[in-house]
């Protein structure tokens, strides 16, 4: 297939080839090898989608989607051959009705804009992670990510009411549906949600919005061990209806994010876990403040810190979110992102820190979590790159152990591919493979992923 027979169809404007194709377009955030593409395709709409997988199909071509390629698990990264498909163009907000609730958005729309968007007019978005500043709509979906507000809101897919999405053979799905019950047949957007564009490009996203409520109340509690962090998410929940973050932070992740941040320790001293706590509230109350202090006359909790305002309750999510900042310190990791049953996190956390270093040198574990729904994110940095195998068996033969999964937010991608049957049994397996292959039988769309 030659560059020329798409540019001939579609406005070349929206081709980059040969030198025009920067590095940026090599790699996601993961540790995935590098691989510049001799192609980027940059739609703007659907339909120019449509006609690009097409022709890639009719030609063999392979393509790999990249949406803010923020990434861990090497989904974006693309491999030797393959055109990228950028969703870059995909900025536009299409539509936001605030009688209904819904925003109706191009899958290149930076998560932050559509938050700002129904923050305009009243309304929340609630899906928040660190890389709100990058990530898009469609990477979201595509990997169904499940953020900070998990607990109140549930995944990605509790917030698709429809979407558009192109299939390999240029086919357009128009699932369109901006209805909360709709129990017409099969509700094929589940297929794309979190399939990680193995098997179709999503194209547009109708999303649900929520009443702000007016009062937000934040929270970092110094907590001194794992079974009174689990302690205070018991009484959290049962006491606070809006309660929408439960973070946990291990003391090493803790050092880290404050060292890469330059933010100061707001307490006086360290301590070994740490969990960020935020409720949404519609009145005053004064619960919130009142259940904490309950929390430390009981010895569950060792200090707290409550922000006052905006400025501070930033403060507090800064240390949380320095991930992003500590990542790019790290020369040699591996980035987990696991779901551990809560009752065994701690015996996992154990195991695998004992693990690493009676067979590992020099090895450093950094830990955080969204403790209310079992999401663990261990990175892992190593001094022998030759060890990353090693390592990544163990962990995820704990995992297994742990009747865990292997990602419980980033996706499968092609880093943790292999694993896959540590969390998925032999017959889930062949039921993917089998639609994939349906789907896309010359398995021209992020080939060699997930499955």
């Amino acid at each position: 297939m030659s560059i020329k027979s798409l540019i001939d169809r579609i406005d070349s404007d929206i081709v980059l080839s040969g030198p025009d194709v920067s590095e940026l377009y090599a790699k996601d955030w993961s540790e995935e090898v590098p691989c510049k593409p001799d192609v980027v395709i940059q739609p703007r709409n659907t339909e120019d989608i449509s006609y690009v997988l097409a022709q890639c199909q009719a030609h063999g071509q392979p393509v790999v989607t990249q949406g803010g390629r923020t990434g861990l698990s090497g989904g974006a990264t693309p491999k030797a051959k393959e055109w990228v498909l950028s969703t870059e163009k995909l900025d536009k907000i299409i539509s936001i009705d605030a009688d209904a609730m819904t925003i109706t958005v191009q899958a290149g729309v930076i998560l932050e804009k559509i938050q700002n968007a129904a923050s305009e007019i009243g309304l929340l978005f609630p899906m928040d992670i660190g890389a709100r500043g990058s990530c898009t709509a469609g990477g979201i979906v595509a990997t169904n990510a499940g953020g900070t507000q998990v607990i109140q809101y549930g995944m990605t897919r509790s917030l698709v009411l429809g979407l558009v999405a192109v299939l390999p053979d240029g086919t357009v799905l128009k699932a369109h549906n901006t209805l909360i019950k709709n129990n017409s047949g099969f509700d094929l957007k589940h297929l794309l949600i979190g399939s990680e564009g193995v098997l179709g490009v999503i194209t547009e996203i109708t999303f649900r919005l929520f009443p702000k409520r007016p009062i937000r109340k934040t929270a970092l509690c110094a907590i001194p061990d794992f079974k009174k962090a689990q302690k205070l998410l018991k009484i959290a929940k049962t006491n606070f209806l809006g309660l929408s973050s439960f973070e946990i932070m291990w003391n090493d992740y803790f050092v880290a994010a404050l060292d890469a941040t330059n933010e100061k320790n707001p307490f006086n001293e360290m301590h070994p876990l740490y969990a960020l706590i935020e409720v949404e509230e519609g009145q005053e109350t004064g619960a919130f403040e009142n259940v904490l202090m309950g929390a430390i006359e009981q010895d569950i909790v060792s200090g707290v810190i409550i922000s006052k305002n905006e400025n501070e309750r930033q403060k507090l999510w800064t240390i949380r979110d320095g991930i992003s900042e500590i990542l790019p310190l790290l020369k040699n990791r591996i980035d987990f992102d696991l779901g551990i049953p809560s009752p065994k996190m701690e015996g996992f956390i154990k195991d695998v820190k004992q693990g690493l270093s009676e067979k590992f040198k020099d090895c450093k574990t950094l830990a955080f979590g969204h403790l209310g729904d079992g999401n663990l994110h261990l990175t892992v940095s190593i001094q022998n790159p030759n060890d990353k195998n090693d390592i990544e068996k163990l962990v995820f033969s704990l995992t297994k152990a742990a009747q865990g999964a292997i990602t419980a937010e980033h996706g499968v991608g092609s880093l943790k591919r292999k694993w896959l049957s540590y969390t998925r049994s032999k017959e889930e397996i062949v039921l993917m493979q089998a639609l994939k292959k349906m789907i896309d039988p010359a398995d021209i769309l992020n080939p060699r992923r997930v499955i």
